[in-house]
């Protein structure tokens, strides 16, 4: 119930969860990644492959050449003029030769004309082919990526992910151990002052009893009013002592409840309340292996093992980026203008398939630096990792002894209530009889008091040196 409730072991869950979706993300490395790219642009000019004097050329290609042709028409007709002369001193008759020289200079003008409207028109067009309009521009593409070979990093990052992984889930046990080690103190708390509750009353009891009998003797004159007084003030003493239980035991029960997620006034009855022996337990059970191995099973050790194997895998993972890396990749473009079949103002695209290395060249030791750094760091958790076993170690040792000594604690405890039980039965006897005085029997009253509280407490401290032991060992279990 205490771990179902408990908030902490909750969080160390969800960390667990987390761990194991970024182990998932990592194995995604080794396997091809596609992603799709898509842009649009708008520039305030446009690239133009000709420039503004190349393009009043080719616009007026026509008129450029029928300026130079009328030069070579002006020849034609003074070569016309000259050869008319010669034809009429042969007799050929003027008029006819003149029509007929008319006629063909109006029409080399007309053809002239029409060829520079035709040239015109085409270096126009011309123009306006190597027009890129550019203006508002369309891309997309498809990309994929394969790695081939990235230097050990991806393998080095999924080991990474591997003891993270493990590491989350020895933080959990680290937590689970915490709450049951807290739920088992509060849980024998409540178990002794429950026992103390019962040895209150009971020592409540007779210590009513004594005072209704020194009252009798005080009537009888047998006794003296001083004497019930001091057994008067036991009886409030008493009183107050079972009083100051009621309420530590109301407390206690309480934080139990709290522990295990009920309501904090339930009326809880714990199964070891009523046992009468409370040291009995198997020491076999919790014996801590012999060769300085005890506590190997510790999370906190493993958690620190892991993270000396994480140290070291960081270091494989910044060593990688002094390697070659290799990856493959493929995909499929588009543009809008394209340049496929000249500029054109719709979409055009093309496959493409391609190999990435990158060699690193010089880094000015930057990665040689960050290495350095990891392996210090690795040496750091190994030497925190050596004093832990240490201190481990040394906390079994002093757990086994701690143990031994509730044992003796527990023997010395039973002796002695049965020397205080043999005392204050001599002293009720000795009192009935009228040879023993009402303080003898007060202090032997008080002497057995403290040895059941002294048993009740030997008897808890043999449960919870069980209990720390068992946390010592990583053993401590529900």
């Amino acid at each position: 119930m205490a771990l179902r409730n408990s908030k902490q072991i909750g969080v160390a869950e969800m960390k667990q969860d987390v761990a194991k979706n970024l182990r998932r993300s990592a194995r995604t490395k080794y396997l091809p990644h596609v992603s799709a790219i898509g842009t649009y642009q708008y520039t305030s000019e446009e690239i133009s492959l000709l420039n503004d004097h190349q393009k009043q050329s080719l616009s007026n290609i026509g008129t450029t050449v029928a300026g130079n042709l009328q030069g070579l028409a002006g020849g034609v007709q003074q070569h016309l003029g000259q050869l008319g002369q010669m034809l009429g001193q042969l007799g050929v008759p003027m008029e006819a030769f003149q029509q007929m020289a008319g006629q063909m200079q109006q029409q080399m003008g007309q053809t002239l004309t029409n060829t520079a409207g035709l040239l015109n028109t085409e270096g126009q067009k011309i123009v306006d082919a190597f027009r890129t309009d550019t203006r508002n521009i369309f891309a997309g593409s498809v990309l994929v990526t394969q790695p081939v070979f990235m230097g050990g990093a991806i393998m080095a990052l999924n080991r990474m992910a591997d003891i993270n992984e493990d590491m989350m889930q020895h933080s959990a046990d680290v937590r689970r151990q915490a709450v049951l080690y807290g739920v088992d103190q509060a849980y024998w708390q409540v178990v002794s002052l429950k026992h103390k509750q019962e040895l209150a009353q009971s020592y409540l009891d007779v210590v009513k009893k004594l005072d209704s009998d020194v009252q009798k003797m005080i009537a009888e004159g047998v006794a003296t009013r001083s004497e019930g007084l001091s057994v008067s003030v036991k009886v409030n003493e008493a009183e107050m002592t079972l009083q100051k239980v009621n309420d530590g035991l109301a407390l206690s029960r309480m934080l139990l409840c709290q522990k295990v997620g009920l309501p904090l006034d339930s009326p809880v009855v714990l199964a070891d309340e009523n046992t009468e022996n409370l040291g009995e337990i198997d020491l076999q059970a919790i014996t801590p292996p012999s060769g300085g191995e005890g506590g190997t099973l510790r999370p906190e050790l493993k958690m620190l093992s892991s993270a000396v194997d994480l140290s070291h895998e960081a270091t494989n993972l910044l060593r990688a980026a002094n390697l070659p890396q290799v990856a493959l990749t493929g995909g499929y473009a588009i543009s809008n203008p394209n340049v496929l079949n000249g500029f054109e103002k719709k979409f055009g695209g093309f496959w493409n398939v391609g190999v990435l290395v990158r060699i690193p060249i010089w880094n000015w030791g930057d990665v040689a630096y960050k290495v350095r750094a990891s392996k210090g760091a690795t040496a750091i958790a190994n030497l925190e990792l050596d004093e832990a076993r240490d201190l481990i170690e040394l906390q079994v040792n002093q757990s086994t002894l701690h143990v031994e000594e509730a044992h003796k604690r527990l023997t010395m405890a039973q002796a002695s209530i049965e020397r205080a039980e043999e005392n204050l039965r001599v002293a009720n006897v000795g009192f009935q009889e009228g040879v023993i005085t009402p303080t003898t029997v007060m202090e032997a009253q008080t002497a057995w008091l403290q040895a059941r509280s002294q048993l009740i407490d030997a008897q808890i401290d043999v449960r919870l040196s069980q209990v720390d032991l068992q946390k010592a060992l990583g053993v401590l279990e529900p």
